[in-house]
C-alpha cells in the first residue's frame, strides 16, 4: 500500500487518458483534476472504522464499493460539474451534455485505481485486499511488488501521473490540431 501522495498518483494515472477522449483541454483539466482526489475514496472505511464490521481494507477496497460510489456520487459530481462550470471555456458544451457520465468515470475510476494501488502491496502491516467481495471471498491475487507505505512508490506514483498527465496533455494538442486541419 502507498501512502496518500501515492494514490492520488494512481488516480492521476488512470485518468491521464482523458486528454485523449474529453473534447477540449480545458474540460479535460477539469475532469482531471476534480476526479484525482477521489483516488482517496476507499480509505473512508479509516474514518468509519469505529462503527462494527468496518475495517481498513474490508467492504470499502473492493470493486463493488468503486461502482457504488460511482452510482451515488458520479451523478452528484456530473451535475456539480455542469453547474459550476457549464456556460464557461472550462466546461465545453458536450461536456456538459454527458456530465452525468464524465461524473461517474470521475469518481469510479480512481476508487479503482486505489484498490489496484493496494493490491500491489506486501501486506507486512495490514490485512491483504479482497477486491472482488463478496463474489470471491479472499483475496485473488498476491502481487506483493511495494512494501507498506513505501516512500520511493509513492513518490514514484505521483511523478508518473504527474508526467502521464503531461504527455498527454501535449499529445492532446497535436490531436486537436489534427482534428481541425481534417475535412468534416
Amino acid at each position: 500500500m502507498v501512502d496518500v501522495l501515492g494514490h492520488l498518483g494512481m488516480g492521476l494515472l488512470w485518468l491521464a487518458p482523458a486528454w485523449y477522449f474529453i473534447d477540449d483541454r480545458r474540460t479535460a483539466a477539469v475532469f482531471v483534476g476534480v476526479g484525482f482526489w477521489f483516488g482517496m475514496l476507499p480509505d473512508v472505511d479509516l474514518v468509519l472504522s469505529s462503527f462494527q464490521g468496518i475495517h481498513h481494507h474490508g467492504v470499502f477496497h473492493t470493486v463493488l464499493a468503486a461502482v457504488v460510489f460511482a452510482a451515488i456520487l458520479g451523478p452528484i459530481l456530473g451535475w456539480l460539474l455542469k453547474r459550476l462550470f457549464g456556460g464557461t471555456t472550462w466546461f465545453s458544451r458536450e461536456a456538459a451534455d454527458h456530465a452525468t457520465a464524465l461524473g461517474v468515470i470521475a469518481v469510479g475510476l480512481p476508487s479503482l485505481a486505489h484498490v489496484f494501488a493496494d493490491m500491489l502491496s506486501a501486506p507486512d502491516t495490514s490485512t491483504r485486499i479482497e477486491p472482488l467481495w463478496p463474489l470471491v471471498d479472499g483475496p485473488v491475487v498476491y502481487m506483493d511488488v511495494l512494501f507498506y507505505q513505501s516512500f520511493w512508490a509513492t513518490i514514484g506514483l505521483f511523478v508518473l501521473g504527474l508526467a502521464a498527465n503531461v504527455a498527454f496533455y501535449y499529445w492532446s494538442d497535436q490531436n486537436e490540431e489534427s482534428r481541425r486541419t481534417q475535412p468534416s
